[in-house]
């Protein structure tokens, strides 16, 4: 006969801790074990969505650990002597995570941005995971105030939620690039040479008197609509050759439009038409917060020869509108 799901036992408010201890089901160990125990349930669903084999047996082993970790806290001394050995957190468990956000940390490509949660669904149910178990280590701490806990604990929680932020970014990344690679142009699937170019690229790299001209072309029209410019030209792994600033040009335009060539060379798509496809709903939504130096600003154009993309231009100082202009002038000389 299977046993029932429902006790009473707790109906008056109160519940039991590990040795028997009753207690309000306010209690601040129970909120503490109880933090826990929707962190793991979060981690349940970002289990249940993620795509990477690495991730989803971390997550399982995650689950499996926090059950003795929700243990520990659960346990109060003065009451019955348990039957079992009470695990503890080990300082080996927290060496073990941190040696986890260590690996990832060498995959993952930092952007020095603010995240936005929703990058892929398990990415969404990491962060989840991850603000949870942050409450969980805030209410340790308060815990901590009224009566001895184990340090390893409280660093082994803390630890927890940094592992859960890096593999959130790890999903969203690697969803990400499936998405650029599935929906980019097919020319981002030529083979590869051993040095990194792509073989049909080799012959067709842009010259310092290339780059030259593109520049004279585009610093003669932005002369000629009376605004003052910073030009770069990239080659095609986004790698700067050539990079102007006109008197009086904007300093923020220094640091813009090397990144607006670099995405037209590495997207193989002018950024305003790349901003087009990453709005909310489209294919490539999110790219701009993810990868570094990509930007959905407009003044950005790849050069083409013979269908294929060796290098391109990046333009700012103005509109947008006049950005484009400028760059469109310096990719007509070409």
């Amino acid at each position: 006969m299977s046993s029932k799901v429902y006790t009473r036992g707790g109906d008056a408010g109160q519940t039991s801790l590990l040795g028997g201890v009753r207690v309000d089901k306010d209690d601040l160990r129970i909120e503490v074990y109880g933090t826990m125990d929707e962190g793991t349930s979060a981690l349940g669903l970002a289990r249940a969505t993620t795509h990477y084999d690495d991730l989803c047996r971390h997550i399982i082993d995650l689950q499996g650990e926090l059950i003795p970790v929700m243990s520990e806290a659960a346990f109060v001394p003065g009451g019955k002597a348990l039957k079992f050995e009470l695990p503890c957190v080990q300082p080996s468990q927290v060496e073990r995570l941190e040696r986890l956000i260590d690996q990832y940390n060498e995959e993952w490509i930092q952007t020095g941005q603010f995240v936005r949660p929703g990058g892929s669904p398990a990415s969404a149910a990491l962060d989840m995971a991850r603000a949870i178990f942050r409450r969980a280590e805030r209410r340790l701490v308060s815990l901590n105030r009224q009566e001895a806990v184990n340090p390893h604990l409280i660093k082994y929680i803390n630890r927890l939620s940094d592992l859960l932020y890096v593999l959130a970014r790890i999903d969203e990344q690697r969803s990400l690039i499936e998405t650029i690679t599935r929906n980019l142009p097919a020319e981002l699937n030529t083979a590869v040479s051993p040095n990194g170019r792509s073989q049909g690229d080799i012959a067709m790299e842009l010259t310092l008197k290339d780059c030259d001209r593109l520049v004279e072309a585009g610093m003669k029209k932005a002369q000629e609509i009376g605004v003052p410019m910073v030009l770069a030209v990239v080659d095609q792994n986004g790698d700067v050759i050539e990079a102007r600033r006109m008197d009086d040009a904007l300093i923020v335009s220094v640091t813009l439009a090397p990144h607006k060539a670099y995405t037209a060379a590495t997207v193989r798509l002018p950024t305003h038409e790349l901003a087009a496809v990453s709005q909310p709903g489209q294919s490539l939504y999110g790219i701009d917060v993810n990868l570094p130096k990509i930007t959905l600003v407009g003044g950005g154009l790849p050069l083409r020869k013979d269908g294929k993309v060796v290098g391109a231009v990046g333009v700012s100082g103005g509109s947008v509108e006049q950005d484009i202009a400028v760059a469109q002038a310096m990719a007509a000389a070409y």
